[in-house]
């Protein structure tokens, strides 16, 4: 009788803290959400606070910041482009690399890879993307620009120059795509590569037109994950790419990026309220709209394909 009765009491003495701590566990929950929430809605309301004054800047409207082919702050010219281009040439260059190397090594550790070495590699790729970006930005200006020198005559390429912080850029990138791509292609069920095998598929086909089609969703995700962290890195950029808004497409050369132009300015000695301190968060407002627009754009097509293969 006294056994069942201390058993009674624990229990109601158990279920008295589910109850307390299902609440407070909701709550807290709620406020981190919520904080988070806040958080991104005040960093964009500081943006666009301190973006309005620099279009209402004499000599500077929204079209000639677009579409400007020249920023020169010192002789009131404000235009983008210079630094939109090396933007998008870099970013271009990271995720040509990138792309192949992760979804390869993502197709391999889920397809092919023995149990094994699947324990060994995938934990290994993680720890590769937790590699400080500043190790990729020296690897590039001490070992890859003097290798495409070497290449291309040094004349043809300035020591500081966009195909080698794309290079750099493209490995940081890998082991992200593997990862998240891996996790897409197991999440594709068993039975559909076993139907295929039953079809008479080989390997190859089972991967390249049932499982990939499959986890299409999640590969898309994953690279456009990749080229919005691709078009924010600042430190590769910063150190391999250069200083300086140069207008080309020309991947030899030196350029400086939007990131890479925040970075360099916002440290230098500026006066607060000026147009030059006000243009940075033009820049600030444009990279945010560029990477909401690519986040949207994931959004998107996650939901398509999930209906297709759901």
């Amino acid at each position: 009788m006294l056994e069942q009765s201390v058993t009674t009491a624990g229990t109601r003495a158990l279920t008295r803290r589910r109850q307390f701590a299902g609440p407070l566990a909701e709550a807290l929950f709620f406020a981190c959400a919520a904080l988070a929430i806040v958080t991104s809605i005040g960093i964009v309301a500081v943006l666009v606070t301190e973006a309005l004054p620099f279009f209402r800047s004499e000599g500077v409207s929204l079209l000639s910041f677009l579409t400007g082919t020249q920023w020169a702050p010192m002789i009131g010219r404000f235009g983008v482009l210079p630094l939109v281009t090396a933007t998008v040439v870099i970013s271009a260059i990271a995720m040509l690399v990138a792309t192949p190397l992760g979804l390869g090594a993502a197709i391999y550790l889920s397809e092919y890879a023995a149990p094994q070495a699947r324990q060994i590699l995938k934990p290994t790729l993680e720890l590769l993307a937790g590699v400080p970006t500043i190790v990729f930005g020296y690897f590039a200006i001490t070992l890859l620009s003097p290798t495409l020198q070497a290449a291309f005559t040094p004349e043809r390429v300035s020591i500081y120059n966009m195909a080698a912080a794309g290079l750099a850029m493209g490995l940081m990138l890998t082991p992200l795509v593997a990862s998240m791509s891996e996790d897409a292609l197991r999440a594709v069920p068993r039975s559909l590569r076993e139907g295929s095998a039953a079809l008479g598929a080989t390997n190859l086909e089972t991967t390249l037109f049932v499982v990939l089609p499959a986890a299409l969703s999640g590969i898309v995700a994953s690279l456009i994950v990749a080229l919005s962290l691709a078009i924010g890195e600042t430190t590769i950029v910063s150190i391999a790419a250069g200083a300086g808004p140069n207008l080309t497409l020309n991947p030899l050369a030196s350029a400086e990026t939007m990131t890479g132009h925040i970075a360099r300015i916002a440290g230098g000695d500026l006066s607060h309220g000026s147009v030059d301190y006000l243009s940075i968060f033009a820049i600030g407002l444009l990279l945010f709209v560029i990477t909401l627009t690519l986040n949207l754009a994931s959004q998107a097509i996650v939901r398509r394909f999930r209906e297709v293969y759901e």
